[in-house]
């Protein structure tokens, strides 16, 4: 069900955005707890823009792409013949991410489907069906500006804004990741006695290894570009959200359930999501078809992350029952998380 998938694709990008290790570090940048208060907020004010006008340049994109190939009152039988394409086709057509097909050998850019009555017999008499244009996803937004005739440096300016978006979001990944195994992992529970030369070592070789991974998957990619920034938040929606959530509003819960909410809520958007895009996103090995109808209960595997984030909350909750409360001083903590009393500037570590 396609509106039970954009429930669930909008939910696992909104929760995954809560839950994403570099905008929570950004809390330690500031020296006082009010400017950590007023450097969340206005995080959430510009995401929520972000996400608010999404949807809008989605169609407004739409729309510049169509009135360009068929104006306005235009019948697609009579659609404008390739030599007559606009000038963005022309340039990104140099790059590959434009291909004009000529299925019916007419001269002219047109899109048929069987859903469209009024051009569908035409098209199955001439013995093709579909679209005769391919636009790579991609470059949607790049190629924007330049549809809608807006000058050049428009386009350069979105390039760089999303160069600098990419370079600030990598430099704060690559520091919670390279802190949380030499700090959280090797030191605080691996090698307690790890001396700060071989801390630092291990973090750098960390980074080392989550650029190279980073690098393989950006060469063999699961999807295009929003394809893969919905996997990376749902697995931050399955696997952090809901142990942060938590870890404010209930202090009933305790670290064998917080622990074995990520486990279970992360392994099981990853099983989902490897099953029908590959193994380790190793292309050729997935289970099945990565189709609506192979997907179950009709889930796509870019909006399980809302559901992991579920199965992360009740076995978290359930494993807490079962086992004994968390300390007297922990839940002190929480309490004080909620409610800061005292709170003044940061004191050096």
């Amino acid at each position: 069900d396609n509106k039970l998938n954009m429930f669930l694709f909008t939910l696992s990008l909104m929760i995954g955005t809560a839950g994403l290790p570099h905008v929570i570090i950004r809390f330690f940048t500031v020296p006082k707890v009010a400017d950590a208060r007023w450097s969340a907020g206005w995080t959430l004010i510009f995401i929520a823009l972000l996400y608010l006008t999404a949807p809008a340049v989605a169609s407004m994109a739409r729309l510049n792409l169509v009135d360009t190939i068929y104006p306005e009152g235009t019948a697609q039988a009579e659609a404008i013949r390739y030599e007559d394409r606009p000038a963005w086709i022309q340039t990104w057509e140099e790059t590959g991410l434009i291909q004009f097909e000529d299925k019916n050998g007419d001269g002219r850019i047109q899109m048929y489907n069987d859903t469209n009555a009024a051009f569908a017999p035409t098209a199955q008499e001439r013995g093709w069906n579909g679209n005769e244009l391919v636009v790579n996803n991609d470059i949607i937004v790049l190629a924007n500006p330049e549809i809608a005739n807006l000058p050049g440096w428009v386009v350069g300016l979105i390039a760089a804004g999303g160069i600098a978006a990419a370079l600030s979001t990598a430099a704060g990944l690559l520091l919670a990741i390279s802190s949380a195994i030499s700090h959280d992992l090797i030191k605080t529970i691996i090698n307690p006695k790890i001396n700060e030369k071989n801390e630092m070592l291990a973090a750098r070789l960390s980074m080392t290894g989550a650029i190279l991974l980073a690098t393989w998957l950006g060469l063999n990619p699961p999807g295009f570009a929003a394809q893969v920034v919905a996997l990376a938040f749902g697995l931050a929606a399955s696997s952090l959200f809901p142990a942060l959530m938590m870890g404010i509003f209930s202090k009933r819960v305790n670290s064998k359930g917080a622990v074995a909410g990520m486990l279970v809520g992360l392994g099981s958007t990853c099983v989902y999501i490897f099953l029908y895009l590959g193994w380790f996103f190793i292309p050729g090995t997935n289970t099945f078809a990565n189709t609506p109808d192979q997907w179950m209960m009709g889930i796509s595997p870019q909006a399980f992350g809302a559901i992991g984030a579920i199965l992360n909350f009740a076995v978290a909750y359930a494993v807490s029952l079962a086992t004994e409360a968390p300390p007297k001083e922990i839940q002190d903590l929480v309490e004080s998380v909620r409610t800061p009393k005292g709170a003044g500037a940061a004191i050096a570590h």
